[in-house]
């Protein structure tokens, strides 16, 4: 296959196993939320929606193993339980979402049938899917992918020439803050290190045998993933804002990504959704599944029927819990992507810079560190909030639940200098 094409299949591929149900729904609302302020959501959105996802993506071209890699230089333990975190975090939540969210926007405008019935059907051709792993790079780059960006680009597209009225105020009090926060609800940081994997893996089944081709490759397809991640979003986001005035206050996100492809493309926007919807949440779905059965298939000596059974547990896991509603399933991530985040986050960050600055002792302080301030986060949705205004008023960024942050960042310098001192 031609080089450049063979790269920009794999950045498809790329972004379409970013793209699923959290990327569809969660930037309209934001835009209908920022008003003027849309820009700056953007913004925030970028680091934990984008830049993070494609470093993890760099990471993963740089280690060219698997998820393990990620935190083996804090300890073996660590990263094996890391490891377990992540991929039982991923097939319980961000993977069932995708069908719930599937049901909801696809199916229910339409059918008159149960969420579990969607599910069903849905996860068994993730399984089907999932079985055929030599192809999927292939099949979602070529096929899919571009069908998913048409439809957004179409929707983006009209929503500028045909707005209903000027911006309105933001509903924001630090429209940044909320950006970030937002884009942890896209699971992107975790599906870097997931799907990162798969494309790993996709090439190995390829003819890309040396070190130095897999990196470039996938370097330069992260770079065009990480574009069009950043075109659609802002595009959803500015498209939110412009038709804000359209909306009820209490709007759920599905119902403003419906409406506002109903206002954009007229009577064929609920199929034209439907479409999109489905797609882009079917391949997200579809690298998940992957990468936890391309993993639990490594440590069970690369055993195919490993692989098949947890790429069924992991559809069963899916049709279970993708049998609830969407903002359920978001309320139930919330604790997870609290305590999770801010550690894959380090890791990816650490992974991507060179040995000097990240050696085993960073690691390990950086991590702990990251760790202790994030308990906070986590702790402020398992137990009333006023319990922990005392702790959190002395940490710096900590209620805007990003107190690990400059934690994580002084204690990264202090160590290095240390390391420095002493060579």
């Amino acid at each position: 296959m031609n080089k450049t094409k063979e790269i920009w299949i794999a950045g498809f591929a790329l972004f379409s196993l970013f793209f699923g149900a959290g990327n569809l729904i969660l930037p309209p609302t934001l835009g209908v939320k920022a008003g003027v302020d849309w820009w700056i959501v953007v913004l925030g959105f970028i680091i934990t929606g984008i830049t993070i996802p494609i470093l993890a993506i760099f990471a993963h071209a740089k280690l060219q193993g698997t998820l393990y890699d990620f935190g083996k230089k804090v300890s073996p333990a660590f990263s094996t339980l890391f490891c377990f975190l992540i991929y039982s975090i991923a097939i319980a939540i961000p993977s069932p979402r995708t069908a719930a969210v599937t049901h909801e926007m696809a199916i229910q405008p339409f059918f008159d049938t149960p969420p579990i019935l969607t599910s069903i059907v849905y996860f068994l051709l993730v399984f089907l899917f999932a079985v055929n792993r030599s192809r999927i790079i292939s099949l979602i780059g070529t096929f899919l992918t571009p069908i998913i960006v048409l439809i957004l680009l179409v929707i983006i597209g009209l929503s500028f020439f045909a707005s209903p009225a000027i911006l309105g105020a933001s509903g924001f009090e630090n429209p940044f803050i909320d950006g970030i926060l937002e884009g942890y609800q896209t699971f992107d940081a975790i599906a870097g290190v997931v799907v990162g994997a798969v494309i790993i893996i996709s090439l190995d089944y390829s003819n890309h045998t040396t070190f130095e081709a897999k990196r470039t490759l996938i370097r330069k397809a992260g770079f065009i993933a990480g574009t069009g991640l950043l075109l659609i979003y802002g595009g959803l986001i500015f498209a939110g804002a412009l038709y804000a005035p359209t909306f009820a206050e209490n709007a759920s996100r599905t119902e403003v990504l419906a409406g506002l492809s109903t206002q954009t493309l007229g009577n064929f926007g609920t199929t034209f959704l439907s479409i999109l919807v489905a797609l882009a949440c079917f391949t997200t779905a579809v690298g998940i599944v992957t990468g936890t059965a391309d993993y639990i298939k490594g440590v069970f000596n690369n055993s195919k029927k490993v692989y098949i059974i947890t790429a069924a547990i992991a559809s069963i896991i899916g049709i279970i819990v993708g049998s609830y509603q969407v903002d359920f399933i978001i309320t139930l991530a919330v604790p997870a992507l609290m305590f999770l985040y801010p550690i894959t986050i380090i890791l990816i960050v650490l992974n991507t810079l060179p040995e000097k600055y990240a050696s085993k002792l960073v690691f390990r302080g950086v991590v702990l560190v990251t760790f202790i301030f994030s308990i906070t986060d986590f702790l402020g949705f398992i137990i009333p909030r006023e319990n922990l205004t005392g702790i959190k008023s002395s940490i710096p960024f900590a209620e805007n639940s990003l107190g690990w942050v400059l934690p994580a960042l002084l204690v990264f310098v202090i160590l290095n200098l240390v390391q420095k001192k002493e060579h």
